[in-house]
């Protein structure tokens, strides 16, 4: 059990709290006219790492799917996880189902843009809890690329890792 919270908590760790975020950096200086199309499109980008993050703390993954391209790629502590259909299927669903409670804090996020793709870099805290009684408390990073498709900003890659705090 103690391997499936750890796989577990690495699964989860990129997404972003419901709150109003962070910047990981310093703020850039206030938008003017001509930044204000890219401070929407950031806000955008932000909507669907919070989607997500958010269908996780509810533990029901099950309409996420669309946040994705169907040709991304998951990443996580080394492994190789597939394309999100599979992930959510073969590895999320499964682990989602023995949790009590997936809770994240201390969320920042950073959001530039490269060319057509954004580029969010996440830092984070999470518990969870299973329906065992087991908790795992870790400090996350994620690293997620996104692609406007249709006029939406859908996930292409995630990656995604965690460490225990120290003197845990």
């Amino acid at each position: 059990m103690k391997k499936m919270i750890w796989i577990a908590a690495v699964a989860f760790i990129a997404q972003p709290v419901a709150a109003q975020p962070e910047a990981a950096h310093p703020a850039a200086p206030h938008p003017t006219a001509q930044s204000a199309p890219v401070a929407n499109e950031e806000a955008a980008v932000r909507a669907v790492l919070a989607k997500y993050q958010s269908a996780i703390e509810r533990l029901d993954a099950s309409a996420t799917e669309h946040l994705f391209t169907t040709d991304s790629a998951i990443f996580e502590s080394g492994g190789v996880e597939g394309n999100y259909s599979h992930y959510l299927a073969h590895h999320l669903t499964p682990e989602l189902k023995e949790f009590k409670a997936f809770n994240f804090s201390n969320y920042k996020v950073d959001v530039r843009f490269e060319g057509p793709v954004a580029l969010a870099t996440e830092s984070y805290n999470y518990k969870i809890e299973t329906k065992k009684g087991e908790v795992a408390e870790r400090l996350g990073v994620a690293t997620s690329v996104l692609k406007k498709l249709g006029g939406e900003w859908k996930i292409i890659s995630m990656h995604n890792s965690a460490r225990k705090p120290k003197g845990s």
